[in-house]
């Protein structure tokens, strides 16, 4: 076997291998297809086990999205990905990176979605790792394995609350792949680099449960008290095992996402991309939009429609912002009003859970509204009275923007800042042409998930998708190349903050509230450069001059490509 070469600064590097034939052919980051060389070919005895014809990586690439525009469906094409993913990692990682506009919503957001609930369908190849509840006495000896060795970044989910979708047991691997493919196609993480692992659990899921090729421990979910144990012993395994990893929590329940963290945060380099990533897009999209307004951000009256883990992110996140600018704690929670299944969370209403205590408006601010209910106060009733100018949706319900509220809030602000960020589309709180047709096409738009260009009055308006993939593959380049030992909230602050700066609308106020997709590699090397420096200015990272850090996070970015194989003896 062999030791990858670790970046893809050098192009001209060398790899020496002893595997030969199928053995070669089979693995995923060292097979190259049709591009193995005669060379290479006659040292590792391919031929015969290859068609005659060589080609190149662009050939390939050339190839492969021929066949994946054929597909019907994108479901088709997540699958076709995937395999291929499995089968030639350099090649996926070409196509990918090339076509990061087309293929995103197909590797993430929205089709990773389906993907996960048809996770046992199409599941072929081993890729990452499942730690069941029943093998947790083998923990540290399955992460022990040698090819493990180089990880640097994990993404870990226990399959509980997958987008919008609800619990999906195993199915949720599907998610903690098509994150770290994208910090690799995003960010430059060498692939070798990467692990994503399911914490299975079970599943309360009763469909996945029944389905006779579910993949998954068929189990009913843990107790607290177990979860709380495995997960423990989860977390002590990977600090004796990768001491200097960063960890990234996805998708786990709201009652474990925030609590988790906080427990784990200060034990090793750790973050929710749920709370903080989406926390910092959301901002960053927020601070784009009231660019376009020349407004200030302590001005605005922003609605939180869902006040769960990400919700309660969001608001917390432009909270601090507020008060960097100079507003005080009270001033700046004075801005929000936050909406649950109560209603308005106002002071006496039922169901509020005390970790949303922060955002409860006080019963004298609302004691002189008209409101319709004298139960419970409704988002019209708020768009009504408070007249915001921002509204946020993370409620995972679909169509929870309605026509009269919408309608409310365009009749009193000239141009609203909506973004529904519920994903996958089909949760998405309201539609892209539905808020432009309801405010006359006055409202900046931010979804959570990809939607098509639409049309008003003869123009065609792209629609930014507010997607979390701006940031965390960012984050992971800037920590791993600074070497910072724990995640601030400062650092996550310094991403949203220059990813606002790098939004369109600075050039042209009539641009795109967040650059294109296709520059999200340009993208997550700014973001990384901020995050790196941040951690140094928090004590968290060695400091380094600035153009040292250039120059390494520029060298840590690896790039597709094949490089020339040779025989010999196994390399160190």
């Amino acid at each position: 076997m062999c030791r990858l070469p670790l970046t893809g600064a050098n192009k001209h590097v060398r790899l020496t291998t002893d595997l030969r034939g199928y053995d070669l052919l089979n693995h995923p980051r060292l097979n190259k297809g049709t591009a193995f060389t005669e060379t290479e070919r006659t040292a590792f005895a391919l031929h015969g086990l290859l068609p005659p014809s060589i080609g190149t990586l662009d050939e390939q690439v050339e190839r492969r999205m021929a066949v994946l525009r054929a597909f019907e469906t994108d479901f088709q094409r997540y699958a076709f990905l995937r395999e291929l993913q499995d089968t030639n990692e350099t090649l996926f990682y070409a196509v990918l990176t090339r076509h990061l506009d087309e293929l995103m919503p197909i590797v993430y957001t929205p089709t990773v979605g389906e993907g996960c609930q048809r996770f046992s369908e199409i599941w072929r190849k081993p890729r990452g790792v499942f730690l069941s509840y029943p093998n947790r006495h083998r923990i540290a000896e399955i992460l022990s394995a040698p090819q493990y060795d180089d990880v640097r970044v994990i993404v870990v989910t226990d399959g509980e609350r997958i987008l919008g979708l609800g619990d999906q047991g195993a199915g949720g691997m599907g998610i903690s792949i098509g994150k770290l493919a994208l910090y690799t196609g995003c960010g430059g993480i060498p692939p070798e680099q990467t692990l994503p692992i399911m914490l299975d659990v079970g599943t309360n899921n009763k469909d996945r449960l029944a389905n006779p090729l579910y993949v998954g421990w068929r189990h009913e979910r843990i107790g607290q008290d177990e979860y709380d144990e495995f997960v423990e012993m989860f977390v002590a395994a990977v600090q004796a095992r990768f001491p200097n990893v960063l960890l990234q929590w996805e998708d786990f329940a709201g009652r474990n996402a925030g609590r988790i963290l906080a427990k784990y945060r200060d034990r090793l380099c750790t973050f929710n991309d749920d709370i903080q990533s989406t926390a910092a897009v959301a901002a960053a999209t927020v601070l784009a939009a009231i660019h376009v307004t020349g407004t200030n951000l302590i001005d605005q009256r922003i609605v939180m429609l869902g006040l769960g883990s990400s919700g309660r992110g969001i608001a917390e996140f432009l909270r601090r912002a507020m008060v960097a600018q100079g507003a005080s704690e009270d001033e700046a929670r004075a801005c929000f009003y936050a909406i649950g299944r109560p209603g308005l969370l106002v002071e006496g209403a039922e169901g509020i859970h005390p970790e949303q205590k922060d955002f409860v408006r006080p019963a004298s601010d609302v004691k002189d509204w008209d409101v319709a209910s004298k139960t419970e106060i409704s988002l019209l009733d708020v768009m009504n009275n408070a007249k915001p100018t921002v509204i946020i949706g993370t409620s995972g319900l679909k169509g929870a923007f309605t026509e009269a509220a919408i309608r409310a809030m365009a009749a009193h602000v000239d141009r609203p800042i909506i973004l529904p960020l519920s994903n996958p589309t089909s949760n998405s709180e309201a539609t892209p042409q539905d808020l432009l047709d309801w405010t006359d096409g006055k409202a900046l738009i931010g979804t959570g998930s990809p939607f098509a260009p639409v049309q008003w009055q003869g123009r065609e308006i792209p629609i930014d998708q507010t997607n979390n993939s701006y940031i965390f593959p960012g984050m992971g380049l800037g920590i791993l190349a600074a070497g910072a030992r724990r995640v601030t909230d400062a650092m996550f602050m310094a991403a949203g903050l220059r990813l606002a700066e790098l939004s369109p609308t600075h050039k042209d106020k009539k641009g795109r509230l967040l650059p294109p997709l296709r520059d999200m590699r340009h993208v997550s090397l700014e973001i990384a450069a901020a995050v790196a420096t941040q951690a140094m200015e928090d004590g968290v990272a060695e400091p380094m001059p600035e153009p040292a850090l250039r120059a390494r996070l520029q060298a840590y970015m690896w790039e597709p490509h094949y490089v020339p194989y040779e025989t010999g003896s196994k390399h160190d």
